[in-house]
């Protein structure tokens, strides 16, 4: 376990869906998940397809309302309770202290990628011509070449606006990183300068959890594993 103080506390979390075309049947898919991140790990979750692993990150980042449970995160020097907070906290969060990489892209039709990317960095108060120097750099590293960078990432190919998305999350230093196959439709040179990434952040400090169906992803990031479906035994 890390020294450092956690940043990322669950505790109790389940969670099911109402199947209406069943009869209101109810699917529990996370059952009083106990878990805690700090800074510097990468807690990676692990179980068979269908065990829930996306479905907790989607929980943590609020997408989704628990049944019961807690998630508190550390945010600006103070604990916040996400379960039941208003919708303006939770953006909050989002914007200062919790970034994630989903498997896919959804951003405002018809604005550059190199805008899609600094946004972040705009939103904390980097002036435009810092967050665009960034957003380059970034969309550099991570193989969208230049002539790209003034097109909307709607036009790009599946693993050009995953880099986009990648690019988009990692751009601002958050505390807490939630990263959902973040590399699942990358070629392998891409993939490594995504995984690079990744290990800077949690070298500096990041507290991540992380969904990584590649193997040699995986065990080049986690500095810890749990398996979801043990996670409420």
């Amino acid at each position: 376990m890390n020294a450092l103080h956690p940043v990322l506390r669950v505790s109790g979390l389940s969670k099911s869906f109402v199947m209406h075309a069943q009869g209101d049947l109810a699917l529990q898919v996370l059952n009083e998940i106990e878990l805690e991140v700090a800074p510097g790990e990468c807690l990676v979750l692990v179980g068979p397809s269908g065990a829930g692993k996306s479905t907790l990150l989607r929980l943590l980042y609020g997408n989704y309302r628990p049944q019961s449970g807690s998630i508190r995160v550390r945010h600006r020097d103070a604990w916040v309770e996400l379960v039941g907070a208003e919708p303006r906290m939770v953006l909050e969060v989002r914007r200062r202290t919790m970034g994630f990489v989903s498997q896919f892209l959804r951003v405002i039709p018809r604005v550059a990628a190199v805008d899609v990317v600094a946004e972040p960095m705009l939103q904390l108060g980097a002036s435009l011509d810092e967050a665009r120097r960034r957003a380059q750099f970034l969309l550099g590293v991570l193989g969208i070449p230049d002539r790209l960078w003034s097109l909307p990432p709607a036009t790009f190919s599946g693993g050009e606006q995953q880099r986009v998305n990648i690019a988009r999350s990692l751009i601002a230093d958050y505390p807490v990183l939630l990263l959902d196959e973040p590399t699942a439709s990358l070629d392998a040179e891409n993939r490594n300068h995504v995984v690079d990434l990744i290990r800077e952040r949690r070298n500096a400090g990041a507290a991540i959890v992380g969904v990584f169906h590649d193997a040699a992803v995986r065990d080049a990031l986690a500095t810890r594993q749990h398996d979801v479906a043990l996670l409420g035994a």
